[in-house]
């Protein structure tokens, strides 16, 4: 049945293929290009015939194209959010292909007029090719994602990825950043699963570290499984954060930033964009940022060196390249993470019973972990025809990790700990990493837009290849003394000797070094492989009514470790979507629903019963996707709005139970449902004002697995309730145009970060932390003073662990334009 149901898609693809030519002749059609006066990416511009249905949005380069126009004179509208619209009037005869290009120019260069129009909202641009890997409107598009503005992430000073994503609905921090090799990027919780930043326009984009924002254009939170377009190595069931780095464009010009604050922030960052040659075919832009700032505890650093340099060439208007880039160099201490025992009941059960002082760090400003990194991308784009065109993308990325980590775990094997009144015993580990990534990714799409009789067809039908190494050189971990935590330090001290401050051990480089110097190195290499092919069509029966349907099919090689020949196995798996869309109000409100399908690929195990170990394979896991809800785009694009209800369940999840030291056995029979409610609203109900408002509400239990866990809601399922809002109003008019200020925050509810039968709960309480900023913008220069967690609030997350986060900060950003 899985057969015939493949076989007959991949019939209908062909098809589709076959019979393209047989469309009807178009009447007269108008096409061009959309140019901006800023350093902004041109895509998702609006155009259109005033007064008709006729209309269309600019992909990446700025192109469009409107068909099927009768002849006549008609009205040509362009707007973009932040920019003047732009309307001219333009007469279309019989047959002709008219040619229009346009230049839209950004509100922020009117201030020396005496009026400043508030424009569109500048926190909305939902419109991403990226997203579908083909040309879809918001409202077209059946599945749910946020996008965060460049825009958003000036005006709050960001100058961390951790803070850029407070702005989206439905997502929170559960791991700060480790730096360790192969996954020490932050972890998220995302529709209450766990998810790392591996994606940069759409492609693997490692890291070990965290991510410098100053070559982002925008963040693309991408709701659901989403394994049919972005396969599996890289995202997770609850979805994908994508980044969309800047783009080189037409014209001079670019800023130099400086930002100070506290705890000895330190950030320059330079956007300087050229063209190249006198036609402006060839442009070339860089983005780069210095960054150093220390931790609010008594020990911790942060010191990072980002440049991205970027090359478009447009050789005519069919074929173009371009070519993107990002270098970086970061060191910093490790993040405080007290690890709590997972095997035994839990001594604490809230912060307040673990009575930890957060300015203490336990760590030392000698023992760094260094990450550098780095991101190349190659596009190609051909166009065949009007109908269709081809992308060519190849990427490589490499994330390394040197230099020492370490980590507090709780102690409870030792029994004489287990007489303490109060409070907690941590042991201190520490290994050398030495650790380095590598990938490389083959794409090759094709992107049609064509019809059949009356039946609109928006097709992609793409190829990848992956393909992932990973060595490792690091040494094992040791032990190095204990912390206690607690209020008992006296008592603590008298019976388990004398302490400073209740920490034991040497935190030195130099003692370090001779601890790891006498210990052994790990020697592996691991490779693994992705051969896909996938398809995705858009088809409208009506203008209002669409459909998507969509499949991949994926060739999973794991070649284990080469070093030894052990571990490697080979899995397919097939990944189906399906969405329909209807418009009742067309490019107003639309109303949705999918069905969507993510996968994971499993390794093999092995049942250990004494000295018998015998082999298991496993297939890959799979997890499906419900959702329903609605789209608005309203009051002339002041307000857009997403509502939706989700529903996942995961199944053939793989677990294994320890009975006792000898005895080990795996199963495939694990389950989990999540569902849950999110809001989004992005508004600009008067000029000047704008407002980004979210909300979301999850629900997760693990249904089947291991006894221990089954019917908790799972520890990477973060917090059931998130609110995020921000507001900013900026003067257009008067003596105090240009000026503007901010406010806004984020709620998030009681995070269970352990939560299990044994251990029992362990809960982080909710909390609101609370910014502003107060700015100033003119044609030259802008001013931004910016206040985080106003009210000082204790703050932490976690995943098993207790990270303690920043108190209150300032900070102060200055630029100067060219």
């Amino acid at each position: 049945m899985k057969n015939k149901f493949i076989i007959s898609f991949l019939s209908f693809c062909f098809f589709l293929l076959a019979t393209v030519n047989i469309s009807a002749q178009e009447k007269a059609s108008l096409k061009g290009k959309i140019s901006l006066s800023d350093n902004e990416s041109p895509e998702g511009i609006s155009v259109a015939l005033k007064g008709t249905r006729f209309g269309a949005t600019t992909d990446q380069d700025g192109n469009y194209r409107i068909k099927n126009i009768k002849p006549g004179t008609y009205t040509l509208k362009v707007s973009g959010v932040g920019y003047t619209s732009t309307e001219k009037k333009i007469t279309i005869n019989e047959g002709e292909e008219a040619i229009q290009n346009v230049n839209l120019i950004s509100n922020s260069e009117e201030l020396t007029e005496v009026v400043v129009k508030g424009g569109k909202n500048h926190f909305a641009r939902k419109e991403n090719q990226q997203v579908s890997r083909l040309p879809l409107k918001n409202l077209e598009n059946p599945q749910v994602y946020t996008t965060i503005t460049g825009e958003v992430l000036k005006e709050q000073v960001v100058t961390n990825f951790d803070d850029a994503l407070k702005n989206a609905s439905g997502i929170t921090q559960l791991w700060a950043a480790t730096g360790r090799g192969g996954d020490g990027a932050g972890y998220y919780s995302l529709r209450g699963f766990a998810v790392q930043p591996t994606m940069v326009n759409g492609l693997p984009g490692l890291t070990n570290g965290s991510l410098d924002p100053a070559n982002v254009d925008r963040i693309e939170i991408i709701k659901g499984p989403s394994g049919t377009l972005f396969g599996s190595s890289l995202i997770s069931y609850g979805g994908l954060i994508n980044t969309t780095t800047k783009r080189p464009y037409k014209g001079f010009g670019g800023e130099v930033n400086y930002t100070g604050g506290s705890y000895g922030l330190n950030r320059v960052t330079v956007d300087l964009n050229t063209p190249l040659n006198d036609k402006k075919t060839i442009n070339f832009r860089v983005n780069s940022a210095y960054n150093k700032q220390e931790s609010f505890q008594d020990a911790g650093f942060r010191e990072s060196f980002f440049i991205a340099p970027s090359l478009s060439y447009e050789v005519n208007d069919r074929l173009s390249f371009l070519v993107n880039t990002e270098f970086m160099s970061n060191e910093t201490t490790n993040p405080t993470m007290l690890f709590l025992d997972r095997s035994n009941p839990l001594r604490v059960h809230n912060i307040s019973e673990l009575k930890y002082d957060n300015k203490r760090s336990y760590t030392s400003n000698e023992l760094t972990l260094k990450t550098p990194s780095y991101n190349i991308q190659a596009q190609m784009n051909y166009k065949f025809s009007d109908q269709w065109r081809s992308q060519t993308v190849f990427s490589s990325s490499s994330a390394k990790s040197t230099g020492n980590y370490a980590y507090l775990y709780e102690e409870t094997s030792d029994p004489k700990y287990k007489d303490l009144n109060s409070g907690i015993v941590l042991g201190r580990s520490f290994n050398y990493q030495d650790s380095k990534n590598l990938t490389t990714d083959i794409q090759q799409n094709f992107i049609g837009d064509f019809k059949i009789g009356d039946l609109r067809n928006r097709l992609v039908v793409g190829f990848d290849y992956f393909n992932r190494t990973a060595t490792d050189h690091g040494s094992g971990y040791f032990t190095n003394g204990i912390v206690y935590i607690g209020d008992d330090l006296q008592n603590f001290n008298s019976h388990f000797g004398p302490s400073n401050g209740g920490d034991t051990g040497i935190l030195t480089k130099a003692a370090s070094d001779i601890i790891v110097g006498n210990g052994p190195r790990n020697n592996s290499k691991t490779k693994q492989e992705v051969y896909s092919a996938y398809f995705s069509d858009v088809f409208n029966f009506t203008p209002a009514l669409s459909a998507m349907v969509s499949l991949r099919a994926d060739r999973f090689i794991n070649s284990g470790d080469v070093s030894t020949n052990t571990d490697n196995y080979n899995q397919t798996a097939f990944s189906p979507k399906f969405g329909l869309v209807y418009q009742p109000i067309l490019d107003k409100v639309s109303l949705f629903a999918n069905y969507m399908n993510g996968f994971a690929n499993v390794a093999p195990g092995e049942d250990v019963n004494g000295t018998t170990r015998t082999p298991r394979n496993f297939n890959p896991e799979h997890a499906n996707q419900f959702e329903a809800g609605t789209k608005l785009n309203l009051l002339k694009d002041k307000v857009y709005a997403t509502f939706s209800y989700y529903d996942i369940k995961v199944t053939d999840q793989v677990y294994s139970i320890r009975t006792s030291a000898t005895q080990v056995t795996n199963y495939q029979n694990g389950g989990q449902h999540n569902k849950g409610f999110e809001a989004e609203i992005v508004a600009n109900p008067v000029p000047g004002l704008n407002i980004m408002l979210g909300y979301s509400y999850n629900d997760a239990k693990l249904t089947a697995g291991d006894p221990d866990f089954v019917g908790f809601r799972p520890e990477s399922s973060g917090p059931q309730n998130l609110a995020n809002l921000w507001a900013s109003y900026k003067f257009t008019q008067g003596s105090l145009r240009g000026f503007g200020l901010g406010f806004g925050g984020n709620y998030v509810g009681d995070n269970k970060i352990m939560n299990r039968a044994t251990a029992g709960t362990f809960t982080i309480p909710e909390y609101v932390a609370l910014n502003s900023s107060l700015f100033y913008n003119a044609e030259k220069f802008a001013i931004n003073l910016k206040v985080n967690n106003i009210t000082n609030e204790e703050i932490y997350d976690g995943w098993s662990t207790i990270h303690p986060k920043d108190p209150r900060t300032f900070a102060a950003s200055f630029t100067y334009k060219f």
